[in-house]
């Protein structure tokens, strides 16, 4: 059945083109995100201003509900065509870079780079929402983490050779060139949006997402449950090298293998992830892959390579299943007109605690020693974890009782129900009248990775 759905997905002429535009972009920025650094840091000899290089793709995170505010007032299709055209001709300008005193240009592009990653991730979500079926959105999410992952596991080996060989002009002009041609897959989209509603004023157009959160009992655990786990995914990115030092005794390029072990977990999960959440409350599949994280933070205590490549390969599988259904969830349980800003505001409440805790993680890991924050961390990560599944039995109990399944998460999408329009999955009665006046444009009209949350830009989830 999973097989099946797989290839439903790939010969769904929109879903096959927009994986290919995903994995062609997400190879350029890839390439860019580690070749960022290196360029800064042998142009200046400064640490600092090579770690401002990801500080400086993750900040525009924060914009989250400004700029998913913007993909919904705009055609979304043509949205993703121009900002990668735009993006092409701004990674151009970086072949002016020459020497430290050209180097604020790098970061100048990667601010605005971060802020397309944001600005696209919410186009994306609300456009797959409506051009995939509810039953194949995880699926879709799914394949389209392994892609974005994928390219994780070979684009920067590319990008650090063509910098070793050529500096990083050519790296900049890669990633412009794959912009360029992501550009011209989403041209080809077959989706033809309805005229976008007019909106109001621009201040509760900003709130409207964390609105439609807050008021959400299904989408409010889910959301605060991804912040959560990308909070200690933060704490637990940040303590890596002082693990791979101080616990396993190896040297700092071991760290290079956990990661690729972890990418590798990531792929698998993204294959996996659609059968899962048809036989699993999204609630419960989120708990599972959390506390599978949490197990694999906390097995980071023990001294052994074997429990550390196998915890490395839980960490990558367990983190993205607690994104993956969150954002599917969002997709599903949102009406098309608020979709981009709601996605977008769960994309940032999700990913900026990451960044927070890898400040924080570093600091901490020169005064804590690294077992008692894998130790704190996991437990951490369990409680919580036990929680979302608690809160998924008390909610599934009174549905079954009284027969909504639309409920219970994502048994409901490959139900006849899915194919009504997101009024019919809303399940709680506040939440079904604003889902019923945009109803059909959501679930069957043209609309549109990655981080922990995500996932091809700034939002990935880190180690």
């Amino acid at each position: 059945m999973g097989g099946s759905a797989v290839v439903r997905v790939l010969r769904d002429p929109t879903a096959g083109r927009y994986l290919a535009g995903v994995v062609v972009s997400g190879f350029g920025t890839s390439a860019m995100w580690l070749t960022a650094g290196i360029w800064v840091k042998s142009l200046t000899g400064s640490n600092s201003l090579a770690a401002l290089t990801v500080c400086a793709m993750w900040a525009p995170v924060l914009a989250g509900p400004a700029l998913g505010a913007l993909a919904d007032r705009m055609d979304r299709r043509k949205l993703l065509v121009r900002v990668n055209l735009a993006m092409a001709v701004l990674l151009a300008t970086l072949v002016l870079v020459d020497s430290g005193r050209t180097v604020w240009l790098v970061f100048v592009v990667l601010v605005l780079y971060g802020a397309s990653g944001v600005l696209l991730d919410a186009a994306e979500s609300a456009l797959v929402a409506g051009t995939v079926h509810a039953s194949l959105l995880a699926d879709f999410n799914g394949l389209r983490m392994t892609a974005n992952e994928g390219m994780k596991l070979v684009a920067p080996l590319a990008g650090a050779g063509l910098y070793a060989r050529f500096g990083g002009p050519a790296v900049a002009l890669l990633d412009a060139a794959t912009c360029a041609l992501a550009a011209l897959i989403f041209a080809r989209l077959p989706v033809r949006e309805a005229a976008r509603p007019r909106m109001g004023a621009w201040r509760g157009e900003l709130l409207a997402g964390m609105r439609r959160i807050r008021a959400s009992a299904v989408l409010r655990p889910l959301v605060t449950a991804g912040a959560v786990t990308m909070l200690l995914a933060g704490v637990n990115g940040a303590v890596t090298f002082a693990y791979v030092d101080d616990v396993l005794g190896r040297s700092p390029e071991y760290a290079g293998v956990l990661y690729a072990v972890q990418g590798a977990g990531s792929v698998a999960v993204g294959l996996l992830v659609g059968p899962l959440l048809r036989r699993l409350p999204e609630r419960v599949f989120a708990a599972g892959g959390m506390a599978l994280f949490a197990l694999a933070v906390g097995a980071r205590t023990l001294p052994s390579d074997g429990v550390a490549l196998a915890a490395s390969a839980a960490i990558g599988f367990g983190l993205p299943c607690v994104l993956i259904a969150t954002m599917t969830a969002v997709q599903r349980e949102t009406p098309d007109a608020v979709l981009a800003r709601t996605a977008a505001t769960a994309g940032s409440l999700m990913t900026a605690p990451n960044a927070v805790a890898l400040a924080l993680g570093a600091g901490l890991v020169a005064v804590v020693d690294v077992r008692v924050l894998t130790a704190v961390g996991g437990t951490a990560g369990l409680l919580a974890a036990a929680l979302l599944a608690g809160a998924a039995r008390r909610r599934t109990a009174p549905a079954s009782e009284t027969g909504p399944a639309s409920e219970t998460g994502p048994a409901s999408a490959s139900g006849p129900a899915s194919e009504t329009g997101p009024a019919s999955e809303t399940g709680p009665a506040p939440e079904t009248a604003p889902a019923s006046e945009t109803g059909p444009a959501s679930a069957s009209g043209p609309a549109s990775e990655p981080g922990p949350a995500s996932e091809s830009g700034p939002a990935s989830p880190q180690p």
